[in-house]
């Protein structure tokens, strides 16, 4: 089964892509031809997924899913949040908005934070949406070169290495986005049987 996944960003495709069961396939908004840029205007997390499943399902008539993920630092009042791709600016620079975050939390000595990951999932004319927490908190400074985004500043609960230090598998099997997804496969395995 083929499906389409709201992205054109490879990380994400390649992460999901390997905790996903080997007969669903997932298309690039590449390779449906979508290469507009899908409008993220939402004040929330969920709703910010929806919005870019809707667009797709609206424009292509494909079945489809997107994703939308916050870091909510608690110190911060929940920033950057949904605003967390373009927190230091629209350049969506991943060391703009860590640096930006570590200045923020210099002074700070609560930070507790969490990932949250959304999936909004058009399928068999139905609207389903599932989430994924992961709690931690961030640390002083980046450690690890592996995953994207914030990975090298947060640090899972009951874990010594940020998600930049982990394995793809580790941080799959932890991670928000693995949480979510998890439910997203259940969906599937129920539906299609």
């Amino acid at each position: 089964m083929n499906i389409v996944f709201a992205t054109n960003n490879p990380h994400k495709i390649r992460e999901l892509q390997a905790l996903l069961p080997s007969y669903i396939k997932l298309v690039s908004l590449e390779e449906i031809g979508c290469l507009e840029d899908i409008p993220e205007t939402q004040d929330t997390i969920k709703g910010n997924a929806i919005q870019k499943a809707d667009y797709i399902q609206q424009h292509y008539g494909l079945d489809c899913f997107a994703d939308d993920t916050g870091l909510e630092v608690f110190a911060l009042d929940g920033a950057p949040g949904v605003y967390s791709a373009r927190y230091a600016g629209p350049q969506r620079n991943s060391e703009d908005n860590m640096n930006l975050l570590l200045s923020k939390l210099e002074l700070k000595d609560q930070r507790s934070a969490q990932f949250k990951t959304v999936i909004a999932l058009h399928f068999q004319g139905k609207l389903v949406t599932f989430e994924g927490i992961c709690e931690g908190e961030i640390t002083k400074a980046k450690r690890g070169t592996d995953g994207f985004g914030y990975d090298p500043i947060f640090q899972p609960t009951d874990h010594i290495n940020t998600f930049a230090e982990l394995s793809l598998t580790e941080k799959n099997r932890i991670g928000h986005r693995g949480k979510a997804v998890t439910k997203l496969v259940s969906y599937f395995k129920t539906a299609l049987n």
